[in-house]
């Protein structure tokens, strides 16, 4: 029976690693750390929850059904899990996170040294694209091109960062957002929400469990076994990384007062700290962590849609990547406005999904209780995308007042008492075919 290598585990953990760390993952910790000042580390509690508890949890539960997720949502119907997956692959795709890749790295690294014109846009994303196009044709080698070469290269860029952040800190803690003063961990859970890490793992489960096969391993027990190994050393990776972002963050108020997004406060902490050479390697950073993303995200996609499309895998990564380069000379405001409001939609049925996956046992019928609590979380999930997009005016009055509306988190109460309504009737149910009294 073929078994991994304890360097193979390590690239394996590596890979998982540097597919979840964009630039989104790089942005959100240090705005986090500079508005909730004395009250950090308990916004930083809330951060971890969603961008690093939930991603994991997600790979684990994409490894115990062989991480497609087509699977992990079998309990909804063929139709239904079919246009969830579609939609979550497209999401966070071809449509909004692989183009926002090569547009967040443009202008966050390179539009400060270059201008941002999109002339200059254009011609980096052609260069990031046949980059991502060349790497994605041969998912077999991503281990080695990813896990073992462009991965060490990131946590070292990363590592330098965090290390900075700790030893080198620009200033003192200032004076927290009143948002954070009010509801600190709730700030920070639902900044963690917008990394969308969730809807990645959603995505990279079957690029994790295909490198593992890509070794010759067949047994689905070590399959799992291997795949929750590397979501750990995933998730302390991550930890360890938003944990010096937040520092770094928090340091920063007497160079960075007033900054509205965390871009803005790593060009003046790394301006600050490493001189005139901070620009170039902040560019550099931002960018290598953004292309490994963009890798993974094309892979994904790629054998996603060559099982129930007639097109290769080849041919689709020519689409995707000619799409995703398309997308992303829409700039980085546009493709902003658009995806928000889909993703803030869409996300509260992921998480609902794999939440239920790991309770089946539970039930005489998942399928009576997950399809529910999901339909449920979709709906709320759409008021609160339309919040998002800035039409809260066309909703009824009483939207508005719904228990977490203000947090964002409208759908959570009502999938909750969903949940314990369609668990009471399935219990009463029984068996398919079987009354219980």
């Amino acid at each position: 029976m073929k078994v991994l290598k304890g360097q193979d585990i390590l690239a394996l953990g590596f890979m998982t690693f540097a597919l979840f760390v964009g630039a989104g993952n790089i942005i959100f910790p240090p705005i986090v750390g500079l508005q909730s000042g004395p009250h950090l580390w308990m916004a930083a509690l809330g951060f971890l929850v969603t961008a690093v508890g939930l991603p994991v949890i997600t790979i684990v539960a994409l490894a115990k059904v062989g991480g497609a997720m087509d699977e992990l949502s079998s309990p909804i119907g063929r139709v239904a899990s079919g246009v969830l997956a579609a939609v979550c692959y497209l999401a966070v795709g071809p449509l909004f996170a692989t183009p926002r890749t090569a547009t967040v790295s443009f202008e966050v690294g390179l539009a400060p040294l270059t201008g941002n014109s999109p002339l200059a846009l254009f011609a980096y994303s052609l260069v990031y694209f046949l980059i991502v196009f060349w790497v994605s044709l041969y998912p077999g080698r991503l281990l080695d091109t990813v896990g073992r070469f462009l991965a060490p290269l990131k946590i070292i860029a990363l590592a330098m960062l965090g290390i900075a952040a700790f030893a080198l800190p620009a200033g003192s803690i200032g004076t927290p957002e009143p948002a954070y003063v009010a509801a600190p961990f709730s700030q920070g859970f639902i900044n963690g929400y917008l990394t969308m890490d969730t809807l990645g793992a959603l995505v990279f489960g079957i690029v994790i469990v295909n490198a593992i096969r890509s070794r010759g391993v067949e047994s689905p027990r070590l399959i799992t076994r291997y795949a929750v190994i590397a979501g750990l050393i995933a998730g302390l990776g991550l930890a360890l990384v938003y944990i010096s972002l937040f520092r770094l963050g928090a340091g920063s108020h007497a160079i960075a007062a007033g900054a509205t997004n965390g871009a803005e406060v790593l060009h003046a902490y790394v301006q600050h700290t490493f001189g005139s050479l901070g620009s170039v390697f902040l560019a550099a950073l931002i960018s290598l962590a953004c292309l490994v993303t963009a890798v993974g995200l094309t892979c994904a996609c790629a054998e996603y849609f060559s099982g129930v499309l007639p097109l290769s895998y080849r041919t689709l990564v020519i689409l995707l990547a000619g799409f995703s380069l398309l997308v992303s000379n829409l700039g980085l405001t546009m493709l902003i406005q658009v995806s928000v409001p889909v993703l803030t939609a869409i996300y509260p049925p992921c998480i609902a999904l794999v939440a239920l996956s790991f309770c089946r046992e539970f039930w005489h019928s998942s399928s009576r209780v997950i399809a529910p609590v999901m339909l449920v979380a979709l709906l709320f999930g759409i008021v609160d995308g339309v919040k998002a997009a800035g039409l809260a005016q066309w909703m009824p009055e009483w939207l508005a007042h719904l228990p977490l509306a203000e947090q964002g988190l409208a759908w959570l109460v009502p999938a909750v008492f969903t949940l314990a309504v369609t668990t009471l009737l399935d219990r009463l149910l029984g068996e398919r075919g079987e009354v219980l009294v």
